[in-house]
């Protein structure tokens, strides 16, 4: 077929072709897990990031009544939606924001994988996109998908982007900055003032991804805001901290020329929040209890794991923020010839308890070396996980 891909006209060579999607590669995985354990509970999924309880009724109850379903919703959020963001900005933070600087989007994957596109229009003379190098892909994949480059930031000591390592070519061209603060996969917090003075220093955009602030441990959560608004804009979620991840509702706030621009070309695209979904954010941002009670349950399940691991013979720590434990590989795994040490624990884990993981290599090169182990299921599950993993002994090669 003259190299054509499906769809291309034979002689035509193919432009973009996505890459498999990363979880998709635990496929194969998976089905052993849930072969070998298929006896007992069977495959305990804890690789992807899956909110799994139950949101507040009153939350529920706006989505099946707002009665907003039979008009088109302000792309930018309903003036309702956009207060109740300013207010929770507010309590949460200390930020007082005028009205202008805060829109709503659809979820917040979708803001970080387009706003490179969005940005390059508006600054085509730039096609660079900064990120930590150990990261969720969709910062690097944002890139790809606006026909930019992707720089990868070496982590810092302590967590966080080694701001001092980006090269002044890179700076000079970059459309923006990347950070995320706690951080998946690590769940290490970043020095989110030195990046505002960086971003400001350089002229160059910081978009700060706190999806997981409201499940900060190590110190109070932060807000890239708090370091003025200036150049600076923070994206923020509803799916973790109010188990809405199937509902997509989250919004973007800071610098009131980037907010105009960005919800300007937004709307153009016809980029809505559905209407009953902005009535069910307004109701969550408004309730700061349910937060706490969510934060008890993953505190107490990323504690169960990471004890339960520990005595399995794989040692972790807690994170400093986020529902993720970051677990090194034990030196069998690191030791397996012709292997990357992260597949090596993945399929241990499977093999042994039926666990499912995500290998490190998924977020980035410096991941090789460990996983990531969500901790997303309903107690019993964790339970189940954590009972299976004592029973384990110390995990090793070929244990099952």
């Amino acid at each position: 077929m003259n190299g054509a891909g499906p769809g291309c006209p034979a002689g035509v060579a193919p432009g973009f072709v996505p890459p498999p999607y990363p979880y998709d590669r635990l496929a194969a995985l998976a089905e052993r897990a849930r072969i070998l354990h298929a006896g007992g509970a069977g495959l305990i999924d804890l690789s992807v990031g899956n909110p799994c309880d139950p949101p507040p009724p009153d939350v529920l109850a706006a989505l099946g009544s707002s009665g907003a379903e039979r008009g088109y919703p302000p792309s930018a959020g309903s003036l309702q939606l956009r207060q109740a963001a300013l207010s929770w900005m507010s309590r949460r933070f200390g930020v007082e924001l005028p009205a202008d600087s805060i829109a709503a989007c659809i979820g917040t994957k979708e803001m970080v994988a387009s706003s490179a596109w969005y940005l390059r229009l508006r600054s085509p003379g730039r096609d660079t996109v900064l990120h930590p190098a150990l990261s969720y892909p969709t910062y690097a994949m944002s890139a790809t998908l606006a026909g930019c480059r992707s720089v990868g930031v070496p982590e810092a000591p302590g967590g966080g982007v080694d701001l001092g390592a980006i090269d002044p070519d890179d700076a000079g061209r970059a459309l923006v900055l990347w950070v995320n603060s706690p951080a998946n996969p690590t769940g290490r917090l970043t020095d989110l003032g030195a990046a505002a003075a960086w971003g400001r220093e350089n002229g160059v955009p910081v978009f700060s991804d706190e999806c997981y602030v409201e499940l900060t441990w190590a110190r109070p959560p932060e807000s890239i805001l708090q370091h003025g608004l200036e150049g600076l804009l923070a994206v923020h979620s509803l799916s973790k901290r109010s188990n809405l991840a199937g509902v997509r509702v989250g919004f973007y706030a800071g610098d009131a020329e980037l907010v105009g621009y960005l919800s300007e070309v937004r709307k153009h695209a016809g980029l809505m929040v559905p209407g009953p979904a902005q009535l069910a954010g307004v109701h969550a941002l408004v309730d700061d209890r349910h937060v706490a009670e969510q934060r008890g349950r993953y505190r107490h399940r990323l504690e169960r794991l990471a004890g339960a691991l520990g005595s399995a013979g794989v040692a972790c720590g807690l994170p400093d923020g986020g529902f993720y434990l970051w677990v090194e590989a034990p030196e069998w795994a690191r030791d397996s010839a012709g292997s990357m040490p992260a597949w090596v624990l993945a399929e241990a884990l499977a093999e042994a308890a039926g666990i499912l993981v995500s290998p490190g290599d998924f977020y980035g090169e410096a991941g090789s070396k460990y996983v990531r182990v969500a901790a997303v299921q309903p107690d019993e599950r964790i339970e189940e996980a954590c009972r299976r993993l004592e029973a384990v002994g110390t995990l090793g090669p070929g244990k099952r």
